[in-house]
């Protein structure tokens, strides 16, 4: 009790925590969902959210919780909803594994195109890049599989928080600079678990190779972008590993158990369906 009359001045000076700015840059598709999940909670909390996006999207919509803008991109909501459809249509075929493979690779080609379309249009939108300098936002909120949220982040330095089900070819743990040994993690289309045999880590092997050159076909127009834009060379993996926190949407319950760097945050749970209760 003594010490109280020499603590309240200081208790006087300290302020109550405020509300920020968060500047969105979403992924168009299913991933906007969960986004726009998290998007109505922090609107609810007090904080002011503008979310970017093309004038042709798929689900991005306005609403209450948040302010909308929207640029012109030079393709239609038709094309972007074609490629994704061929996309679902080919991964659930009876295909032969192999060329199930090289048609999802090809789609995913084409549609990684018409992002790159898409943030090139944002990142040269004069007007609208001038509103995110003289907003000042404290944080971009963005999906680091197209990585135009990053590089607005990058070219206004503003810390990034990731919202990500995971990047191909394990881009997003060589960014946060995670191990990630082909010999101990299963590489996606191997299907094999974190115990493999010497056959199995083989493959594994040849498999993480193969993916550093289907990723540097799909990615290497946004690191092109992103050197022009930023004036400096990048690659994807140095683009990304300037962001702060990453909120993945996954759980071991789903991948098999892996090291993890501590701004890596699982958040698996945000896709489940709220439980109902059963009755007695």
């Amino acid at each position: 009790n003594m010490w109280m009359p020499l603590l309240l001045p200081f208790l006087c000076c300290l302020s109550t925590a405020a509300a920020g700015k968060l500047l969105v840059i979403p992924m168009d598709g299913s991933h906007w969902l969960s986004m726009k999940e998290v998007l109505a909670e922090l609107s609810r909390r007090g904080h002011e959210i503008v979310v970017v996006a093309p004038d042709s999207n798929i689900l991005i919509d306005s609403s209450g919780n948040y302010t909308m803008k929207t640029y012109s991109v030079p393709y239609k909501q038709e094309e972007m909803e074609e490629f994704l459809h061929s996309t679902s249509t080919i991964s659930f075929s009876e295909e032969p594994f192999l060329t199930r493979f090289l048609d999802i690779w090809e789609n995913l080609r084409k549609t990684s195109a018409l992002f790159h379309t898409a943030c090139s249009s944002l990142l040269y939108k004069k007007e609208l890049m001038k509103f995110i300098e003289e907003s000042k936002f404290d944080a971009v909120f963005t999906d680091p599989l197209t990585p135009c949220g990053q590089i607005v982040a990058l070219h206004f330095s503003i810390p990034t928080v990731f919202f990500l089900r995971g990047v191909p070819c394990s881009v997003d743990i060589y960014a946060a600079q995670g191990p990630s040994p082909p010999s101990y993690v299963p590489r996606l289309f191997s299907f094999s678990t974190d115990h493999m045999t010497f056959s199995q880590r083989v493959k594994n092997l040849l498999i993480s190779i193969s993916e550093y050159f289907t990723c540097s076909i799909i990615f290497s127009p946004f690191e092109r972008l992103a050197s022009d834009f930023l004036q400096k060379p990048m690659t994807l993996t140095q683009l990304l590993s300037h962001g702060s926190v990453w909120l993945k949407r996954t759980d071991f319950v789903f991948d098999y158990p892996m090291p993890v760097m501590p701004s890596m945050v699982f958040i698996g749970g945000i896709n489940c369906g709220k439980k109902k209760l059963i009755s007695q």
